[in-house]
Order: C-alpha cells, then structure tokens, then sequence
C-alpha cells in the first residue's frame, strides 16, 4: 500500500508562494503518477494538477496555470506543488493523490491534507 503524507500548508497573505511536499512510501514511487487536488471550504473536491511517472508531462487546471508548478523527485520519492502568486480563492484543504493510470478527476491513493489559507 502506497502512503503519502503532505506538508508546507499554513496561512499566507495574497500574493505569497508556498510549496507543498507530498512524500510517499511502501511502494515504488516512480510507478505511480501524482497529482494535487483540492477542497475548499463548502465546496467539493477539485482537481488541480498532475504529473507523469517521469516528470515529463504535467496538467494544470485552468484556474492556477501560470501561477503553479507540480514537480517530482523519484530519487525522494516526494511530489511537490509550487504555488506562486496565492490568492484567497486558493483557500482549500490540498490533498495529494496517486494513481497507476492517469489522473484526471481521482485517484487511488491520497494523503490525509494540509491546509492552505490565502488572506487578502
């Protein structure tokens, strides 16, 4: 059974960047394409980015394009989510996900969630 544990959630002002780490154990990592979604308060699950088994190919939701970047390290067995440029509407629990097929609206595996908060 694939694990994963998120952090780098916390409260930020608009215009700030963070980055979230997702790190996974208990199966081989690289086998398993990643992904990010998110829940905001009141709201169901979106989805909002996703990345290959290589790194080579990575989808975005059109809402943070431009302003966030999902990246890997198979060597750290770790997903990373860059969010630059943060605005209140970014204001969700994010889970990270993983999926032996492609990703697109869930996933099999997803961590337990770090909280982000965007004031404005």
């Amino acid at each position: 059974q694939l694990r994963l544990v998120e952090s780098g959630g916390g409260l930020v002002q608009a215009g700030a960047s963070l980055r979230l780490s997702c790190e996974a154990s208990g199966r081989t990592f690289s086998n398993y394409y990643m992904g990010w979604f998110r829940q905001a308060p009141g709201k169901e699950r979106e989805f909002v980015a996703t990345i290959t088994w290589s790194g080579g190919n990575t989808h975005y939701v059109d809402s943070v394009k431009g302003r966030f970047t999902i990246s890997r390290d198979n060597a750290k067995n770790t997903v990373y989510l860059q969010m630059n440029s943060l605005k209140p509407e970014d204001t969700a629990v994010y889970y990270c996900a993983a999926d032996r097929d492609i990703i697109k609206t869930s996933a099999e595996v997803w961590g337990q969630g770090t909280l982000v908060t965007v004031s404005s």
